[in-house]
């Protein structure tokens, strides 16, 4: 038996109407996109009013297991749409990173108030399988092979699934014109408990066939998410921890320390003095003259340099009498090779 009617805590019918209410406006939004901001908002209030519902109808206990439909006051049966109410506007939150987490999440909740009514008896449907175990109807490998009996039987599912499609939409219609006509009678304020009473039910068998029609609706996306999501992951490169590579100093391989003070660096050393510091030690050495010293000095030259530097300087000095002398001389050496003469010491 149910603990109480939803009446005893005033909050709660105002907490489903207004959750509700907002559901209805963002279904009947014209904005160009379900993105908006607006709209966003109202999905937003909507489920936190909806959900402070579902928590007070579950501290009240107003649904047994041990109850039979009768039992439930006509005031309390709209408390049952609540799962399926939450699943809706579920599935109209906008947020492309978290959309397998939101079909998830409205999947539970629409198959939540499938349960609910399957317990009291409403409307005659099959629970939906659960992804993980398909239902015994649906082609499996052993019933989708390529014989004809495989075949045969694809083709039986397929017509039962296409049949039972037509069928929830004609009940669907059905519900909705009775919905209206029932609807006026609640709005303008003279309906009796029996025709409140017909409005909720006939709620909760168009929310069943709505919450039927979403859950397949969701398995169909559910299975390209994931699809997508597995084919990221398989292009996307691995993932390697990359630290900042430190300088490394260079160094060779010997065998021991001994060939290592011999061998040295294993490439060109590097200098250990400058220039002036080896011209210097050079000096000292007595190999290189000191600083400001000529390398030479005339008293250094043989006498045959001496004329020859004398020479070349009157030759640059244009000296006519050394010019002849010098041209003379060429042409004598030219008819005279060298050891023209020397008769006594020949050899």
């Amino acid at each position: 038996m149910a603990a109480g009617t939803a009446e005893t805590t005033p909050r709660l019918p105002e907490l489903l109407e207004s959750g509700w209410r907002l559901l209805e406006e963002v279904e009947a939004s014209t904005e160009p996109s379900s993105g908006a901001p607006a709209l966003q908002d109202k999905v937003r209030r909507g489920l936190d009013l909806l959900q402070q519902a579902a928590r007070g109808v579950a501290q009240l206990d107003l649904f047994s297991q041990n109850e039979d439909l009768e039992e439930i006051a006509s005031a309390d049966l709209k408390y049952l749409l609540l799962p399926a109410l939450l699943g809706a506007l579920t599935m109209k939150q906008v947020n492309l990173s978290k959309r397998l987490e939101h079909l998830q999440s409205a999947r539970a909740h629409f198959l939540d108030f499938l349960k609910l009514c399957k317990n009291y008896q409403i409307g005659k449907f099959h629970l939906p399988p659960t992804p993980e175990s398909p239902n015994e109807n649906e082609p499996t490998e052993s019933t989708s092979g390529a014989g004809p009996a495989g075949r045969q039987s694809s083709l039986v599912a397929m017509a039962s699934s296409r049949q039972a499609k037509i069928e929830r939409y004609k009940q669907k219609k059905e519900v909705e014109n009775r919905l209206a006509s029932v609807k006026s009678y609640l709005e303008s304020g003279q309906a009796e408990e029996e025709q409140i009473r017909e409005f909720y039910m006939l709620q909760i068998q168009r929310w069943i066939t709505t919450s039927l029609e979403e859950i397949e609706s969701i398995d169909q996306e559910m299975v390209i998410l994931r699809g997508r999501n597995a084919l990221k992951q398989a292009l996307a490169p691995p993932q390697t921890s990359q630290r900042p590579r430190t300088a490394m100093k260079p160094f060779i391989l010997t065998r021991d320390a001994m060939q290592a003070k011999v061998l040295g660096a294993g490439y060109p050393s590097l200098a250990t003095m400058t220039v002036n510091d080896w011209y210097e030690q050079r000096c000292k050495q007595g190999i290189m003259p000191d600083k400001g010293k000529p390398l030479t000095t005339a008293a250094d030259l043989s006498e045959e340099e001496l004329q020859k530097e004398q020479q070349e300087k009157k030759v640059e000095e244009d000296d006519e009498e050394t010019l002849q002398k010098t041209r003379a001389w060429e042409d004598w050496k030219d008819t005279h090779p060298k050891g023209y003469g020397n008769r006594k010491n020949m050899g």
